[in-house]
């Protein structure tokens, strides 16, 4: 008779070795993506990355590395990284008294008192005021045109330009800027997202600005990014 307190022998069951899929499988796309864009992170955003949205046209408010541009005392080997002029906003004011200054002798041609003059004078009159208004509307434009703020990898610069033949130009070395602050106030420029960046520096020069410019925080971050490149 069997004895039922006796523990039966274990019994030994070999296992197959199972096959690891994974260890032979090559790292998928998604994969090889999701790792690219992690090392991407964690260098940080590069000054390409942040500008790689905005136009390259010159006749921009907010120029990414615009081709064809040069200015006065450019080195050989500076490159131009922002070119940045007045939020086009800036320009309806003058539009709108632009189209009223054309629109004025149209109202002004009804009063009395204008019927007495003799045709000739009345059409000289007419092309003075419109040659008025014409060179109302070209300086202006050069007035927005010209006065700009320039970024470089070397420096910055600000142009204020007056007129045509009075100009003037300030620069900072980018290891001269001791510090970068933006202002956005009112409803207008908060909507459009225009304001004024200002660089505290140690040049001749101790601050530069760039006045109603598109996108300053965008601008800060650019400034921000190369003086500490350059350090």
């Amino acid at each position: 008779m069997a004895d039922i307190y006796v523990a039966p022998k274990e019994i030994k069951i070999k296992k197959a070795p199972v096959k690891t899929v994974a260890s032979r499988r090559t790292p998928s796309k998604r994969n090889t993506r999701i790792e690219a864009i992690r090392k991407k992170l964690a260098r940080g955003t590069s000054i390409s990355d942040l500008i790689r949205q905005h136009h390259k046209h010159v006749w921009g408010a907010f120029v990414a590395r615009p081709r064809g541009v040069n200015f006065e005392s450019q080195d050989d080997r500076e490159k131009i990284i922002l070119l940045l002029r007045r939020h086009w906003i800036t320009n309806v004011r003058w539009i709108g008294i632009a189209l009223l200054m054309s629109l004025a002798p149209l109202l002004l041609s009804q009063a009395p008192f204008l019927a007495g003059f003799p045709p000739r004078f009345q059409l000289a009159a007419l092309v003075s005021w419109y040659l008025l208004v014409l060179a109302y509307v070209i300086q202006q434009t050069l007035s927005w045109f010209f006065n700009v703020g320039i970024i470089t990898n070397q420096r910055v610069v600000d142009i204020d330009f007056f007129n045509l033949i009075h100009k003037r130009i300030s620069d900072a070395d980018l290891d001269k800027i001791q510090d970068i602050t933006f202002n956005i106030n009112g409803a207008l420029r908060t909507i459009f997202n225009y304001g004024s960046v200002y660089i505290q520096t140690a040049a001749e020069k101790p601050e530069l600005s760039f006045e109603n410019v598109p996108d300053p925080a965008l601008v800060t971050k650019v400034l921000e990014k190369l003086t500490a490149k350059n350090e």
